[in-house]
């Protein structure tokens, strides 16, 4: 929105600066963080006022999580505030890769907060139906991976660019759709089985946005798109304000989602951050880099459908608890212990997919 400002100054003027994405995207980091410290501590508050059992904890999930009986959920709803708000004071408006992050973002995050309310007014773990929750999803994902094809540029429409190889597109036809609509709901729900011990989640989602922001930047840049020899998308480059927005928010909100928890993020933000990152991926044509750039939370939902498949086939588990960080918790990690290892995961799994920018 403030980006408009530049049409009232002159070369060289103040208001000059709002037309970089780099100054905007500063802007929107501090502005998302500024946000989630001021309305953290009310918001907490209020969730305490109005869930009077809080997030429903698993009886036979690891004894430790016992203790953490009583602390509110849906804090997803800090993150989601302050990546917006920010979003929509400092990124261009007229941008439509904006807008579809803002879309999925928002639609996903209604999503996780039906199925937070249900959970916590009925004190169970049963939210939203399955069928419900992926229905809405993917007509969510529909929307969006129409509209990143609409919108990509005629040489790049319904093709998938591969790292690393130079040049190598694969033109998946009227199969691009449904192929983005697997990628931004299967990062989603990869997220939110990943959002299970204080702080897991929201650390590895800011490296990865961060990661698939910079790439944004690149590509939506020719200068460094002929230098690095990728494919040029026109306009991604506004998609470093909604990351760097994401960012500032998850820190806001890991403020008081660092160990022991004063809230949690719940459905409501991890559905929404996952949706966001698959969306960014299919928007600057990274699908497969994001399997790289987020190998944590493709582990964490391997771990599931590993574990329900082969108990289905044998009747014996391959994890002593799926998704996998609870494996370790069952083997006597610590939890700090598992947070802080998997965070350097996420960080070397971030520079890999950086990486293939250069390799070609």
């Amino acid at each position: 929105m403030l980006y408009w400002l530049t049409a009232f100054s002159d070369d060289g003027g103040f208001f000059n600066l709002f037309q970089y994405i780099t100054f905007r995207a500063g802007a929107a980091f501090f502005t998302a963080l500024i946000f989630g410290f001021v309305f953290g501590r009310p918001l907490i508050n209020l969730l305490r006022r109005r869930q009077s059992h809080g997030q429903p904890i698993r009886a036979d999930g690891p004894e430790g999580h016992l203790a953490k009986a009583g602390t509110p959920t849906m804090g997803g709803v800090l993150i989601l505030g302050a990546l917006l708000f920010s979003t929509l004071l400092w990124g261009r408006l007229d941008n439509p890769y904006v807008w579809m992050l803002l879309f999925v973002t928002g639609g996903f995050g209604a999503i996780g907060f039906m199925d937070d309310y249900a959970k916590v007014t009925k004190n169970t773990h049963a939210g939203l139906s399955g069928k419900v929750r992926l229905a809405i999803g993917f007509t969510i994902a529909l929307i969006a991976g129409v509209w990143a094809a609409w919108f990509h540029p005629p040489e790049l429409t319904n093709q998938l660019a591969f790292p690393i190889f130079k040049d190598v597109l694969l033109n998946l036809g009227f199969l691009f759709v449904p192929f983005a609509m697997i990628v931004i709901v299967g990062a989603a729900n990869a997220v939110n089985l990943t959002d299970g011990l204080d702080g897991l989640a929201i650390m590895p989602v800011m490296i990865a946005g961060a990661t698939l922001g910079i790439i944004a930047y690149t590509v939506g840049r020719t200068d460094f798109t002929e230098y690095l020899d990728v494919h040029y998308v026109p306009g991604t480059g506004e998609i470093l304000i909604f990351t760097s927005a994401l960012i500032g928010g998850g820190l806001g909100f890991l403020w008081y989602n660092a160990p022991p928890a004063a809230v949690f993020m719940g459905d409501t933000g991890s559905l929404a951050l996952g949706g966001a990152l698959g969306a960014i991926a299919v928007a600057i044509k990274h699908e497969l880099v994001l399997a790289i750039v987020g190998g944590l939370f493709v582990v964490e939902a391997m771990s599931v459908i590993i574990q329900v498949f082969y108990f289905k086939r044998t009747g014996k588990r391959v994890f002593l608890m799926a998704p996998i960080h609870h494996h370790f918790e069952k083997r006597g990690w610590a939890e700090p212990q598992i947070v802080i290892r998997f965070w350097i995961i996420s960080l070397i799994l971030a520079l890999i997919g950086l990486a293939t920018l250069k390799l070609r």
